[in-house]
C-alpha cells in the first residue's frame, strides 16, 4: 500500500473546500445580505466565513457543513452589525461595547458547533418532508418557489412547513435544553422565523 503524501492530503482538502464553497457560497451570501443589507460588508463576511471553514476543516463534519456555515455567518454578521451600530451611535458606552465584541470575537468554535448540534438535533425530529423543506430553504438558501418545484408541492405548503418547523424547533429547544446556556441559539431561531 502506497503512503499518502502531505501534498495529496492538501490537494484533497483543497478539492473538498472548493466543493463546499461552490455548493454553499450563494446561500451563505444570501443569508448574510438579508441581515446586513450592505453588499461590501456581506462580501467581507462571506470571505471571513469561508476562511473560518478552512481554519476549522479538520474538526468539521462535512455532513453538517451547511448548518455550520449558517451559524458562523450568522455570528459574524451580528458582530459586524454591532460594530456598525457602535460607530453610528454615541449612546453605547465604549467600554461595555468593546468588551462585548471582544468576548464574541474570542468565542470558541466549539460553541458554534454546540449551537448547531442543538438546532440539528431539533431538525432531526421533524417529519421527513418538513425536514427536507427546512434544510433546502434555510441551509441551502433555496427560494420558496425553487423548493416547491423541487418537491412537487405548492409554495403555500413550503411556507406552512417552514412555519410549523420553526415553531417545533423553538419548542423542542426550550423544552429539552432550557437549562443549557447557549446564547445565540434563540437568536438563530428568531432569524429563522424572520425569513418565513
Amino acid at each position: 500500500m502506497r503512503a499518502v503524501t502531505q501534498q495529496q492530503v492538501k490537494d484533497t482538502e483543497l478539492e473538498q473546500f472548493d466543493r463546499l464553497y461552490h455548493q454553499y457560497h450563494q446561500a451563505v451570501y444570501a443569508n448574510v445580505i438579508k441581515m446586513v443589507a450592505d453588499a461590501a460588508m456581506a462580501e467581507d463576511i462571506l470571505q471571513d466565513v469561508f476562511l473560518a471553514l478552512w481554519e476549522n476543516r479538520h474538526q468539521l463534519d462535512v455532513q453538517n457543513a451547511g448548518g455550520w456555515l449558517f451559524v458562523v455567518s450568522y455570528n459574524k454578521s451580528m458582530t459586524c452589525l454591532k460594530k456598525k451600530l457602535k460607530e453610528s451611535s454615541l449612546f453605547i458606552p465604549d467600554i461595555l461595547f468593546s468588551q462585548e465584541i471582544a468576548s464574541e470575537n474570542s468565542e470558541d468554535e466549539q460553541l458554534f458547533l454546540l449551537r448547531l448540534s442543538v438546532v440539528e438535533e431539533a431538525i432531526d425530529h421533524l417529519p421527513a418532508r418538513k425536514k427536507e423543506v427546512f434544510r433546502l430553504c434555510r441551509f441551502q438558501g433555496k427560494s420558496h418557489d425553487e423548493v416547491a418545484d423541487l418537491m412537487g408541492i405548492s409554495v403555500f405548503s413550503v411556507k406552512d412547513y417552514l412555519k410549523q418547523s420553526t415553531q417545533f424547533i423553538r419548542k423542542y429547544i426550550s423544552s429539552r435544553h432550557a437549562n443549557l446556556e447557549l446564547p445565540g441559539t434563540y437568536f438563530l431561531l428568531l432569524y429563522f422565523s424572520q425569513q418565513l
